[in-house]
Formats: C-alpha cells, sequence, structure tokens
C-alpha cells in the first residue's frame, strides 16, 4: 500500500511539473470552457511524452489531453469532488483532432489515477451532467427556433461544443426567410449582447472543431452577411489554410462554394490557389459531379489552361451520371472559369432541352447569362427556352419575361412568338411597368427589328403614354435610349423629342456621361429628323463631326466588281449625308438593265434616269441570331438609304468568305441586274469580261 501511495505521489510531482499554471482553464458560467492563454508548447512534456511512447505520439499538443485531466499545480490536489476551478476533463467532443493511442496505454502504470488515451472513455468522467451540457445538433436547434435571436439566447443560456452548430443553425434559420425578414432578423442579430460573445467562441473553437464543421461555420458566416474584412471571417480564412490539407471530398465541395462568394483578398487568394494544387491533385478522385463543378468555380477565369482542360475532361468522363441538375449548373460553371468547351456546352443543351419543363426560372436566367459570357450560341437551346417561357408565361411575372428578353436580345435571338405575347400583355396592362421597364421594353424591341402585324401602332402609342407620364422624373440619358429606340421603330412621340432637343439636355448630353455614345444616338435622332416622312419636324443638331477612321471595302467583293463590271463603273467607300456609309456605289439605268460610268455621268444622264445601287457588306452581328432577320439599326439604314434613292444589296461577308470568286461574280450580277433584264445583262456581262 505505501508502494502504491509512493508511486502516486511520484508520478503526481512529475506531471504536475510539466503542467504549468498558465495553462490551467477555468469553466465560464456559459457551460463551455475557455482557456485564459493560447497553449503553448512544452518541449519537456513532448520528451516525456517521446520517452514513453515512442513513435506513436503526434507532436501537437492540441492532441495531448484528449480524455485528460488538466490540474493546476497546487498541492490541495483531490479526486473526489473535484471543484471546477480545479479541474477539467477535454472529452473527445471537445478534441476531435486525437491521438492515435492505443487504448491500453496510461500516463501512470500504477493503480492510482490514471490518464487514459482510450478511444471509447466516457465524456463524464469528471464534470456532472449540470456544468457540461450535451451537445446539440445544428437541425435540432433550427426546428426549436424560429429566428436567429431565438438561436443566440439558447448559446447565451447554456452553450454546448461544437459552437458551429449555432452558425449553421442560424443559416439554416435564414434561408427560410423572406427578403425583409432577413434584412431585419440581421440587423437583431448585430445587436445581440451575445452575439460578439458567439464569434468570440467560434474563433476559439476553430482550431479544435472538426475540418467540416469549421467549414460550414465559414460558410454560414458569409452566408448571414458578416463583413468579409471581419476578425471572425479572417480568423476562419487563416485556420482553414492551416486545415486545408485535412479537407475531404465534401469539405472541398463547401471551400470551394464559399470562395466562389468572396471577394478576392490576400486570405482568399490564398486558398484559392490552395483549391487549384488540390484540384490538380485530385481531380481524377472526385466522385460527385456538384463537388467538381464547385471546384470549376472556385479556380476561376485565370487558372492554368491545363488544369481547365483538365476539369473539362473530368467533366466529359462523368456525362453519363449527369443529372438534370448537374447539366443545367453545368453552364455557370464553365462560365466562372470562362472556358467554352463546346462539345460539354451542346450535351448539356440536349439535357437541358428535353428536361425543361418545371425548370426554375432562375436556372434559365443563369444558363442564358452563361452562354453569353461564353459566346455560345445555340439556336436549339434559345428556342427551346423561348418555346417553354411562351407556352407558360401565364405563370410568370412581366418583369421575369422582360429580363429573360433582354438576355436573349443581347444573345441576338429574336424569338416572334414570345415577342407578340408579351407585347399584347403590355398593351393590356401598360400602368404595370415603371420607368426602367418601359425603357428596356423600347430597347428589346427596336434592336430587334420586331412588328406585329396590326398591333405594333398601339404597342408604340401605349409605350409613349407610359413615358410621357415620367417626364419629369427621366433622365437625360434616359429620355435619349427612349427616343432613339422610338427613332429606330420609325415613331416619333412629339412630347418626348421636343423635351429631348430643350438646349440645357443636349449640352448636358454633350458634356457628360458615355459622351460618345450620347453623340451616336443623337445623330441617329437627326436623321430620322431629316428623313422620315413621318416625323413632323426638322432641326438641325451641332454634332462633333465624326471621326476619320480609314476603312477598307471587302477586297472579294471589289475584285468581283472589277471581274463583272470593270474599273470606272463603281466607286469604293463613299460617304453620304447624314454619316451614312456605304462599301460600294453602282450606278445604272432607271430599269437596271446596264450599268453607266462615272466619267460624265451629268453631262450624259440626267438624274431622273439613274438609278443609283447601294452595296453593303454586313457582318453576322447586325442580323438576328437566325440570320435572316436585320437588326434595328441595319434596317433603319436600308429605310434611309431608300429615301435618298438607293436600291440596296447586302452582302454577307460571313457567306463571301465561303465562295470562290466564279460563285461571287455570279451572286453579285443576279443582285445587281433585274430579274426583267438578266438576259441582257448575262451579253454584256460576256461583252465587258
Amino acid at each position: 500500500m505505501m508502494k502504491r501511495a509512493s508511486s502516486f505521489l511520484w508520478n503526481l510531482r512529475q506531471f504536475s511539473t510539466f503542467v504549468p499554471t498558465s495553462r490551467t482553464m477555468r469553466l465560464y458560467p456559459l457551460g463551455f470552457s475557455r482557456p485564459r492563454i493560447v497553449f503553448s508548447y512544452n518541449s519537456n512534456l513532448r520528451n516525456l511524452l517521446l520517452s514513453d511512447f515512442g513513435n506513436r505520439v503526434q507532436s501537437s499538443i492540441r492532441y495531448l489531453f484528449q480524455d485528460a485531466l488538466i490540474f493546476k499545480s497546487r498541492d490541495d490536489f483531490q479526486t473526489k469532488g473535484v471543484s471546477p476551478e480545479t479541474v477539467l476533463t477535454v472529452s473527445r467532443v471537445l478534441c476531435p483532432r486525437r491521438l492515435s493511442f492505443d487504448s491500453k496505454h496510461s500516463l501512470f502504470s500504477d493503480e492510482g489515477l490514471k490518464i487514459n488515451f482510450h478511444h471509447e472513455a466516457s465524456n463524464e468522467d469528471v464534470l456532472t451532467k449540470e456544468t457540461k451540457p450535451t451537445p446539440v445538433n445544428y437541425r435540432k436547434l433550427s426546428r426549436e427556433c424560429s429566428s436567429l435571436s431565438d438561436v443566440l439566447d439558447k448559446f447565451s443560456e447554456a452553450s454546448t461544443f461544437p459552437s458551429s452548430n449555432y452558425i449553421s443553425a442560424m443559416w439554416t434559420i435564414a434561408k427560410r426567410m423572406s427578403d425583409d425578414q432577413k434584412r431585419i432578423e440581421k440587423q437583431l442579430m448585430f445587436n445581440h449582447p451575445a452575439f460578439s460573445q458567439l464569434c468570440e467562441q467560434v474563433m476559439r473553437d476553430a482550431k479544435i472543431m472538426h475540418c467540416d464543421h469549421l467549414l460550414f461555420s465559414l460558410h454560414a458566416v458569409v452566408k448571414l452577411g458578416i463583413p468579409q474584412n471581419s476578425l471572425l471571417v479572417q480568423t476562419l480564412l487563416r485556420v482553414v489554410q492551416e486545415r486545408i490539407n485535412e479537407c475531404d471530398e465534401k469539405c472541398l465541395s463547401v471551400l470551394s462554394t464559399v470562395l466562389e462568394a468572396m471577394e478576392p483578398c490576400k486570405n482568399v487568394d490564398v486558398l484559392r490557389a490552395g483549391v487549384r494544387i488540390l484540384a490538380d491533385q485530385q481531380v481524377w478522385k472526385i466522385e460527385r459531379v456538384f463537388t467538381l463543378q464547385a471546384m470549376m468555380k472556385c479556380v476561376g477565369k485565370d487558372a492554368p489552361i491545363a488544369l481547365k482542360r483538365k476539369l473539362e475532361m473530368k467533366a466529359l468522363r462523368e456525362l453519363d451520371r449527369f443529372s438534370d441538375l448537374n447539366s443545367q449548373h453545368m453552364f455557370e460553371a464553365l462560365a466562372a472559369m470562362n472556358h467554352r468547351s463546346i462539345t460539354l456546352l451542346n450535351e448539356c443543351s440536349k439535357m437541358v432541352i428535353g428536361n425543361i419543363h418545371g425548370c426554375p426560372f432562375k436556372v434559365l436566367i443563369n444558363i442564358l447569362q452563361s452562354c453569353r459570357d461564353l459566346r455560345y450560341r445555340n439556336l436549339d437551346l434559345f428556342k427551346g427556352i423561348a418555346d417553354y417561357v411562351a407556352t407558360t408565361i401565364d405563370i410568370w411575372k412581366l418583369k421575369q419575361v422582360l429580363f429573360l428578353l433582354i438576355l436573349l436580345e443581347d444573345l441576338g435571338f429574336r424569338h416572334t412568338d414570345l415577342m407578340d405575347l408579351f407585347m399584347k400583355k403590355v398593351i393590356d396592362d401598360p400602368a404595370s411597368l415603371n420607368m426602367k421597364s418601359i425603357i428596356s421594353i423600347l430597347h428589346v424591341y427596336s434592336s430587334l427589328n420586331h412588328f406585329y402585324k396590326c398591333q405594333t401602332q398601339e404597342f408604340q402609342e401605349a409605350m409613349a403614354r407610359s413615358l410621357t407620364g415620367y417626364l419629369h422624373h427621366i433622365s437625360s440619358e434616359n429620355l435619349l435610349k427612349a427616343v432613339s429606340s422610338f427613332c429606330l421603330m420609325n415613331h416619333f412621340p412629339l412630347a418626348l423629342i421636343n423635351q429631348l432637343l430643350q438646349k440645357d439636355i443636349i449640352n448636358e448630353l454633350l458634356t457628360s456621361g458615355d459622351i460618345e455614345r450620347n453623340v451616336h444616338k443623337l445623330r441617329i435622332l437627326a436623321a430620322c429628323l431629316k428623313l422620315d416622312t413621318s416625323c413632323p419636324k426638322a432641326v438641325d443638331l451641332a454634332l462633333p463631326p465624326l471621326p476619320s477612321i480609314p476603312l477598307s471595302p471587302n477586297a472579294k467583293v471589289a475584285d468581283a466588281l472589277s471581274s463583272l463590271l470593270g474599273e470606272g463603273y463603281f466607286l469604293r467607300n463613299v460617304q453620304l449625308p447624314h454619316n451614312y456609309h456605304i462599301d460600294f456605289e453602282v450606278r445604272m439605268d432607271i430599269n437596271r438593265s446596264r450599268v453607266l460610268p462615272f466619267s460624265h455621268m451629268d453631262a450624259v444622264t440626267s438624274a431622273a434616269h439613274i438609278q443609283r445601287v447601294a452595296v453593303l457588306c454586313v457582318p453576322r452581328s447586325t442580323y438576328c441570331l437566325d440570320l435572316t432577320h436585320p437588326r434595328g439599326f441595319l434596317a433603319m439604314k436600308m429605310r434611309h438609304l431608300k429615301v435618298m434613292g438607293f436600291h440596296v444589296i447586302l452582302v454577307h461577308n460571313w457567306e463571301i468568305e465561303r465562295l470562290q470568286m466564279k460563285d461571287v461574280v455570279t451572286f453579285l450580277k443576279t443582285e445587281l441586274y433585274s430579274a426583267e433584264a438578266f438576259p441582257t445583262a448575262d451579253v454584256n456581262l460576256q461583252s465587258t469580261c
């Protein structure tokens, strides 16, 4: 018995020597342990442990006190009825990152006090249930509480480890709220007295909680709107940097999602670089498509092209496992890293078209935005989306359909059925539109040059009346946008034009804002006021001259005209009044059966017997996506050229490039000469060639 007591006292003295008093922890009234200072590493204690257990002990002090008692070095040590000020058990819950000790080992081998590193040891060795609350599940907590303040109240009453559960529960509750309610609850959260305590506890727990709890805490903190430059967020980012190698696939998915939503800063950039390294190393081991897509969004646009291609190849390998959601989200993932994979986009487009019914409106918008960012044009995809919205238009709000039309216009896609249905709804209820919506509608319909049979005039008048009510509130630039849209549609509301032509408004447009764009729109207005017969007034606007930009017409078309007509029978780069430019001008007789030379033209033939022909070489961008319907500005230019007496011939640059020279000559001959004069033209052609 004396030997055992002696052994016990000796072991106790040895242990108390290596545990300094500065490391003691006291229980706070909230019911969890808070260290007075951060634990420092003790080399003497490490040497003692290494001598006892060899290489089985890991180096971090965080693993040391698993299921162990931490004492103050006092002489009045007691084993029963231990005061909370004196002793604390650090359980497995508090220290999840455990030592890999064998269950039979202990610090003291005698039958006295033993500090066991047993993985199944009880968490209630010393503390009673009253002093150590049972860990709370965040799902249960989110069900029991109805507001963010309720969660904070429970935390202040009796908090438990890990504190991440409270943060996660708060975000779970916030997701169920409306935007207005969420804004109010967040303000109450920031003002709650326990909120700062919770933030402090999360920072203290960050290094010892499980990696998934750490990342879910960071995710919840960011989603709750806690400022990114706050100490809490930056501390969590730093701890994640230290523990990034502990991330499994689930953790990487959460981390990628969080980083994708955060603004660039030093700690975010470091973590993003770490995710890129892990993605490069582990891409072939990823099992879930959602994790792959989250990593694609996280690596960003400036990721190495080799990594982008590796992620693309992994996605192509997983195509057979893609769900409907996977195919829908792949557009956004590719856009996030600015990588246009035509094969992947085409396959996902087919899946989206085949399963589009019931697709959320937000997902449709994200798909179109991603297509715009990636410069990906797929007529079948756009038509499928527009067909679905047109079929179900009654379930959507006007603002939703307008947002979709704005994106389709940006892509150059004109869906006649959807635009006709939307026009009818606007005519039936113009009062439901605000000023911004009216300006956007005018831009879409004028840009795509869309008219709907007999209802176009009614639509234009309804838009003009609605916008006139905002004359005292509309800015100069918005007024100019609206009037220029009306000009493209060949409609001229007097009230809006008179307001715009006021001297102070014109001066404001020429001296502030986007001056170059304003001048371009004012030139459109000036040309329409001069040329369109439906315009009630003509006003001279003093606008800056056009900059002299050297223009080179299509060389292939120029060679074909030389071969077809000969030099001296056409002009290149013709500048016309009202700031219009044409690539080539040809002059013919009134029946378009014979080409006239430009030398001594006025002396030979009167203007009444001349047909001027304008040859315009136009790019794809001047047409809608189907390449059959000219867009607004080209349509207006053709209208004005006809007013100036021209017969207009459109030459599609993208088609000419594919043709051989003889085919280009044949095309121009067919377009230049009238159908009635074509046999004669053929004889003349043979004689001139």
